[in-house]
């Protein structure tokens, strides 16, 4: 990589320049994926490699420096200089000719916006693989890194691990970046799930419920969903689900959480 632009602090920027870590993102779908999306490229870093794999590349990203360092490694008609988070993946898919399904997104996220754009791929129902970087405390929100320690769940977890099948492929010290950020980080893992207990078309829906659900995290489930369904309903929902309405939701498991969103869902039609 040549001479690193300077980071834009506002746009959260940090280069990785670990090439053990950009390696491991690189690699970690290139053998199942069709075509790559990548989000946030910066200058490059990990484009070059990804160019590499010889497979349908578009980038996306922000920062309008950044197309001259960009363009060594990809058509400049397939870098979008854009915001992503207005951006329309599945209407891009189709401009470009993607296929429907196995394509590849690769994202070192901002820590500024890393969750409204993860909700963003969670959605996107071409996107079958995801190597994603978080600052460590967003990726322990999605996957339980240390797993030595109870975590509790959230609505972030249970609506990610609703859609997809998540693993850790990587820690990253603050050491991996120039500039250094202030934390650590983390790269996660994922592959879609083919068949969702709760089915993509209602993702809105459920990500909605989800929000009440974890709304205030101190109050009893009942209290925060009482707001959402009409108490005999909520009542006959928790019952049928085996669940208490002073449990706290954060206490739930994945399937718990699953089961009482359908059930909730089913009585709102009866």
């Amino acid at each position: 990589m040549s001479q690193l632009p300077q980071a834009n602090k506002t746009l959260g920027q940090h280069f990785l320049v670990d090439k053990k870590v950009i390696s491991k993102i690189t690699e970690d779908f290139k053998e199942e994926a069709k075509a790559i999306v990548e989000v946030g490229p910066g200058p490059g870093i990990l484009t070059e490699n990804l160019s590499a794999h010889q497979l349908p590349l578009h980038v996306i990203d922000k920062d309008e420096r950044f197309p001259e360092y960009l363009k060594k490694f990809v058509d400049e008609d397939k870098i979008h200089i854009t915001d992503a988070l207005e951006w329309d993946l599945e209407a891009g898919f189709k401009e470009w000719e993607y296929p429907e399904n196995d394509i590849w997104m690769v994202s070192n996220l901002p820590y500024n916006v890393s969750t409204p754009l993860l909700i963003q791929f969670l959605k996107a129902p071409s996107l079958k693989y995801m190597t994603l970087m978080f600052q460590r405390e967003v990726a322990d929100k999605v996957f339980p890194i240390d797993t030595r320690v109870g975590k509790a769940m959230n609505s972030l977890l249970a609506l990610s691990q609703t859609y997809f099948e998540v693993s850790l492929l990587c820690k990253v010290p603050p050491g991996a970046f120039n500039p250094p950020p202030k934390v650590d980080s983390a790269v996660l893992s994922f592959t879609r799930r083919d068949q969702p207990k709760v089915a993509l078309e209602n993702f809105k829906s459920f990500e909605s419920f989800l929000r009440t659900l974890f709304q205030f995290k101190r109050k009893q489930m009942g209290s925060n969903l009482k707001s959402r369904y009409p108490k005999e309903k909520l009542e006959k929902a928790l019952t049928q689900c085996g669940l208490e309405r002073s449990q706290r939701a954060e206490s739930l498991k994945l399937e718990d959480i699953q089961n009482l969103y359908i059930e909730l869902e089913q009585e709102k039609d009866r």
